[in-house]
């Protein structure tokens, strides 16, 4: 199976679920929605891209002018929608890719390793800076290294065991690949950032 077809069955709805979730990973998720709460500030239009069902838009809706997410599952789409009822948030089933639409936002976000399970990784961040012109204003935030046994516990959980490790991803036995990354790859990949570690498994990529 590839990562559409896993995530289609309902992947995330389990690893949202903090019963699943390892202390680091659990950690991780809640040191991003700290972070989003201390950088957007009220008045904002934010582009969420690979939002799942919409937590992070969600939970800045009261201080938005405009937020937008895009996710390829419609089903976390429709679920978004649902819990964001109405009001200033927009939720749109679309490629990452080739986002489809030509507003300029304020700040776009990749969170949560959603970039780290993207095929065209080059392509996602073009339509980031498309999106959200001004430099610094685009947020990814990726797995380390030190990343690597906590998710191995956590995709267990999910009745998905690693069968396959290597230097740059994890692949387990139902065909979820997950990458991790280290400062020198993202630098590679991304071109002028700032990278910072974050959450002792995880970095931040501001570009």
């Amino acid at each position: 199976m590839r990562n559409d077809d896993i995530y289609a069955a309902g992947l995330l709805h389990r690893a949202l679920d903090p019963a699943t979730q390892p202390t680091d990973i659990r950690a991780f998720l809640q040191a991003e929605m700290d972070l989003l709460d201390d950088l957007i500030a009220v008045g904002m239009a934010v582009v969420d891209v690979g939002c799942g069902t919409g937590r992070h838009l969600v939970m800045l809706r009261d201080r938005l002018r405009m937020g937008v997410g895009v996710d390829y599952e419609h089903s976390y789409i429709v679920e978004a929608q649902r819990r964001a009822g109405g009001g200033r948030l927009r939720f749109v089933t679309g490629d990452a890719t080739c986002l489809p639409f030509r507003a300029d936002f304020d700040f776009a976000t990749c969170l949560t390793n959603t970039w780290g399970t993207m095929t065209d990784k080059q392509a996602v961040l073009n339509e980031m800076r498309r999106c959200a012109p001004r430099p610094g204003m685009r947020l990814v935030s990726v797995y380390a290294e030190a990343s690597i046994p906590a998710r191995r516990d956590w995709y267990r959980r999910l009745g998905h065991a690693v069968i396959e490790e290597s230097a740059e991803h994890l692949m387990t036995e139902g065909g979820f690949r997950s990458e991790h990354f280290t400062e020198t790859r993202l630098r590679a990949l991304v071109g002028h950032c700032i990278i910072r570690p974050f959450a002792r498994i995880a970095y931040l990529v501001t570009f």
